[in-house]
C-alpha cells in the first residue's frame, strides 16, 4: 500500500518550514533535503516508496517551495542546519537518517558533523564537497541570469531548457507547482537572494568556495554514509566519488544511471540503492 502524504509547517527562526510527511513510525525515520533547483515536490515519489517501513519527511528549505523567505536573507549553512534540527525536534525524532541532494547534501553533511548525536546515517545524492567546474558554471549561469518574473509557465520552462511540453506532461505540472502567480506573470518559488548571489559571482568572477570543513566532516563521520553519483552528472565527477570512498571506510560510494537529478531520472534505481543501504546498515 502506498504511503499517504500529510503536509504542514514548523516554525524555525524567522520562517515557516513546509514539509511533506509519509509513512508510519517503524525503523529509523528519514528526512530529505532537496537541492538548489528543486523542492520537496520532486521527492514525493521516492519519499513514498521509502516510507514503506518508516516515517519519511521531505522539506522545502527556507526560501524554497512553500516555505517562507527569510526577511533577513538568512540562508547561512548554520541556519539551514538549525532548521533541520528544529524539524527533528518538532517530530519528536531523537535520531534520523538524513538524505541530502546536491546543495541539500551540503546541509545534511554539515548537520551530521555538527550534531552527530541526531543523525543515524547519511545519504548524499550526487553531492560530495568538491563540485565539478562544469556543473558549478552551469548552475551559476542558469540561476544567476534568472529574471525576476517569467511571463508564462512556458517561458519559465523554455528558460530551463524544456520546449513544447504538453499540457498533460508531469514536467509541466512540476513547473506549475514551482511557480507562484504574481503581477506580470510567474515567479519561481526560490528567494531571489540565491539568484543575486550567483549573479554577483558571475559579474565578479569570484564564487563562494565550498566550506573547507566539509571534507574533514566526511572523514570524521562515525555513522554509515552512502554517496550516490549520477553517471551522467556534471556536478559530481568519478574521481571525487572515489575520493569520498577513500576518505572514510564508513562511506559507500556508488554510481547510478542518470543525471544530477536522480530523483527525476532514475527514481526506482535511487530508491533501491537507498533501501539496500538501509538494510546493510541495519538502520
Amino acid at each position: 500500500m502506498a504511503a499517504t502524504q500529510a503536509t504542514g509547517t514548523v516554525r524555525s527562526g524567522d520562517v515557516e518550514i513546509f514539509y511533506r510527511r509519509f509513512g508510519r513510525p517503524g525503523r529509523t525515520p528519514a528526512l530529505i533535503v532537496h537541492g538548489m533547483s528543486y523542492f520537496s515536490y520532486d521527492w514525493i515519489g521516492p519519499a513514498m516508496a521509502l516510507a514503506s517501513d518508516r516515517e519519511v519527511v521531505a522539506i522545502d528549505m527556507r526560501g524554497f517551495g512553500q516555505s517562507g523567505w527569510s526577511p533577513a536573507r538568512d540562508y547561512k549553512l548554520e541556519t539551514l542546519s538549525a532548521d533541520v534540527i528544529n524539524l527533528l525536534d518538532a517530530f519528536g525524532w531523537r535520531r534520523a537518517v538524513l538524505i541530502g541532494h546536491s546543495f541539500g547534501g551540503r546541509v545534511t553533511l554539515a548537520t551530521a558533523g555538527w550534531k552527530p548525536e541526531r543523525v543515524g546515517a547519511l545519504v548524499l545524492v550526487d553531492f560530495a564537497p568538491d563540485i565539478a567546474a562544469a556543473g558549478r558554471r552551469h548552475t551559476a549561469e542558469r540561476i544567476g541570469r534568472q529574471p525576476d518574473v517569467f511571463a508564462s509557465v512556458d517561458e519559465a520552462m523554455t528558460y530551463h531548457g524544456h520546449h513544447e511540453v504538453s499540457a498533460q506532461s508531469p514536467l509541466r505540472a512540476r513547473y506549475e507547482a514551482f511557480l507562484n502567480p504574481v503581477p506580470g506573470g510567474y515567479r519561481l518559488r526560490r528567494d531571489l537572494s540565491f539568484r543575486d548571489n550567483f549573479k554577483k559571482a558571475l559579474d565578479t568572477g569570484q564564487s563562494a568556495p565550498v566550506p573547507a570543513f566539509l571534507w574533514p566532516m566526511l572523514s570524521d563521520l562515525k555513522i554509515p554514509a552512502l554517496v550516490i553519483r549520477g553517471a551522467q552528472s556534471d556536478m559530481l565527477d568519478a574521481p571525487t566519488l572515489e575520493k569520498a570512498r577513500q576518505a572514510n571506510h564508513r562511506v559507500t560510494g556508488i554510481e547510478l544511471t542518470g543525471s544530477h537529478d536522480l530523483a527525476g531520472d532514475n527514481p526506482d534505481g535511487l530508491v533501491s540503492a537507498i533501501r539496500a543501504f538501509f538494510d546493510k546498515s541495519k538502520i
